[in-house]
């Protein structure tokens, strides 16, 4: 079986061989374990974000940047296609590792998780555990991990510290916005497993989001980051069969749909839990039922919330 670790490890590599012309920066700790800051204390760029959104899907998507427009307004967006989409977006893209150890949190993802069976359930599901020496972790957070947190992620993956290796940008950067926005498909297939979906029926998946501008601090990026997935990210699909349970899949299924997302947010006070889980989700998906050659259309893309989301003007 592939692994996703060993897949990730190779990009990481190429990281650590090209920082300069990157914008990056490693630090080999005094546990032995790699910290790569692609934008907390440094610029970052694209191309760093491209790799970065091939680290989380465990080296099995290529990904790559166009510029294309909006109502007539150019912007990035990321283009991705994936032959293993349970894998490598459930198995490894999903942000389903929340590591907190001491003062330092961070929503973690990437292949270090098929490690450490972030969430078990999920690996249950797709039916599929890594195997590996080395552990590799996307971290979406605003400050670097110590020693403390990479010997317990470590712990958790059953490897040694100095076989840890964890790629960190926060949120409001440019890497930040390119893998959130890289995050399309993964978004689709999330959905679809919540609602009832058997995510080993998908085949393969492509998918198309604008790259969010940075904006001002991580909260307000947060926000729009989500608002391109939720607004105008599109998603193609090939599965072994189609069901009627995929046109809950968009996110105008949401009762919460409608605004941008950090007005929502802050209407709920903050608090996620006050948000209907079902607006995380792509705006379009395009779903071609291989056993009968049909393809289903549910969503639709919005510039109107978008475009306020990204502050724009005119």
């Amino acid at each position: 079986m592939v692994s996703v670790n060993e897949m990730a490890m190779d990009i990481v590599e190429d990281m650590l061989d090209f920082e300069e012309e990157l914008r990056i920066e490693s630090k080999k700790l005094e546990n032995g374990a790699t910290v790569i800051d692609c934008g907390v204390n440094v610029p970052g760029g694209y191309e760093a974000g491209l790799m970065y959104t091939q680290i989380c899907m465990g080296g099995l998507a290529e990904v790559s940047i166009v510029t294309d427009t909006i109502n007539d307004i150019p912007f990035a967006f990321i283009t991705e296609y994936t032959d293993h989409p349970a894998v490598a977006c459930l198995g490894s893209q999903k942000a389903g590792w929340a590591v907190s150890v001491g003062k330092y949190f961070a929503m973690g993802s990437g292949p270090a998780r098929a490690l450490a069976l972030k969430p078990k359930k999920t690996y249950d599901q797709i039916e599929y555990q890594d195997d590996s020496e080395y552990a590799v972790i996307a971290l979406e957070a605003s400050k670097l991990p110590n020693e403390e947190v990479m010997d317990f992620i470590a712990k958790e993956c059953e490897v040694e510290p100095e076989n840890v290796y964890a790629v960190v940008a926060p949120t409001a950067s440019i890497v930040g916005s390119v893998q959130i926005s890289g995050r399309i498909v993964e978004t689709a297939i999330y959905k679809m497993a919540e609602i009832g979906y058997d995510p080993k029926l998908i085949i393969s998946g492509t998918g198309r989001c604008p790259i969010a501008p940075i904006l001002e601090n991580d909260l307000k990026a947060m926000g729009s980051t989500n608002d391109s997935m939720m607004y105008y990210g599109s998603v193609f699909l090939t599965v072994e069969k189609y069901d009627e349970i995929l046109k809950n899949v968009p996110s105008n299924t949401s009762k919460d749909y409608g605004k941008p997302f950090y007005e929502i947010f802050k209407a709920a006070e903050y608090d996620f839990y006050k948000i209907d889980p079902n607006l995380f989700a792509p705006a379009q998906i395009a779903v071609n039922d291989k056993s009968t050659g049909k393809t289903y259309v549910h969503g639709k893309l919005n510039a109107e919330v978008l475009l306020k989301s990204y502050q724009i003007e005119i």
